[in-house]
């Protein structure tokens, strides 16, 4: 066993923690690809499987396979009402009930409620949202991503790092890339079909690809290199284990909010999104209608409040000298994949 500390390490030994580290990306695209990663972990190939499925019961693992790229195959924006307090349960529920609304968090702030609606078009997006506000009579903040400059999630957690990245270290690529509202994917048949297939996880079994195509009605062949071109063009962001931050101690996570000047907006927010310990970093607009200042989002997350305050204080000193707020979720109210279910046929 591994000689980690806490409750849910106490639970791997170092072949689980070399899968929950090694194995974010990079899953192999291949007939039988459990049989390379055992091989890696000098495992069986039947023994690679049955740890993911362990890890993924246990919830230390969230999902396992593909991560899906919102902005590039669909429509996604990121969401946020004010709830009454007498009614949060009751709004978070009617929210919640939309397949297309896959992360829901509440945030101490005025507006504390923030969630994300993902669809295979703009239009079907804003009926939802629409929706939303006729269901509940709250007012509905649409904040459309417009630049990514940095967006990962998949960082180690086997280690005693207060925030992620803190025993890496290293700057990372956050070049501006504009982001459209109207992005479809230019998916073929197959291409569709196996996004949908896929959007919940893989099959946990020797041969996940074969399983995937059977479903689908396709060649093996054919699902593998259409994996591979999805991962090219950027419609796949990685494919392995989705890891549950949250149970692995990343639960001090902060969304911080800036209000940059527009004509530094690139520079600066490429600079902040280039910082090893910004996990998440983009440009939505402003909506002063709503009384919403704030262009620039950054996520930092954390295993210690204080640490996270800390590299907060650094970043507002040092690259983001502008007004700004910090929300810090208090509640999951709802986690899962996105959904497009009208990826099809459209």
């Amino acid at each position: 066993m591994s000689s980690l500390s806490g409750d849910w390490r106490e639970a791997i030994d170092d072949v689980d923690a070399a899968l929950i580290d090694g194995y974010q990306s990079g899953f192999p695209i291949e007939a039988r690809p459990f049989r390379r990663v055992a091989a890696d972990l000098g495992i069986e190939e039947s023994a690679a499987v049955d740890r993911v499925r362990t890890l993924r019961e246990a919830g230390i693992v969230r999902r396992f396979g593909a991560v899906l790229n919102p902005p590039v195959i669909g429509s996604s924006t990121l969401a946020a009402v004010r709830a009454p307090a007498d009614r949060f349960d009751e709004i978070a529920t009617v929210i919640n009930e939309y397949r297309q609304v896959n992360h829901n968090y509440a945030r101490d702030h005025e507006w504390n409620m923030w969630f994300v609606v993902t669809a295979g078009s703009r239009e079907a997006r804003d009926e939802i949202l629409a929706d939303i506000e006729d269901r509940t009579d709250c007012d509905v903040l649409n904040l459309p991503m417009l630049t990514d400059y940095y967006i990962d999630l998949e960082f180690p957690v086997v280690n005693s790092d207060r925030f992620a990245r803190e025993s890496l270290a290293r700057r990372t690529d956050s070049s501006a890339t504009r982001i459209s509202e109207e992005a479809t994917g230019g998916l073929s048949a197959l291409e569709a079909e196996l996004l949908l297939e896929i959007q919940e996880g893989f099959p946990l079994s020797a041969t996940p690809y074969r399983d995937i195509a059977a479903n689908v009605g396709y060649a093996v062949e054919d699902v593998l290199a259409a994996v591979e071109r999805l991962l090219e063009s950027g419609c796949l962001k990685r494919i392995g284990c989705v890891i549950n931050h949250v149970v692995t101690g990343f639960d001090a996570n902060c969304m911080v909010v800036w209000d940059v000047p527009d004509e530094s907006l690139d520079e600066w927010g490429e600079r902040a999104g280039g910082l090893p310990y910004v996990t998440l970093c983009y440009n939505r607009p402003r909506r002063p209608e709503q009384e919403w200042s704030y262009n620039l989002f950054t996520m930092i997350h954390g295993r210690d409040p204080a640490a996270v305050d800390a590299k907060i204080d650094e970043l507002a000193a040092d690259y983001l000298p502008v007004d700004h707020e910090r929300l810090y979720s208090t509640e999951t109210l709802k986690q899962t994949g996105a959904r497009y279910d009208e990826l099809v046929g459209r």
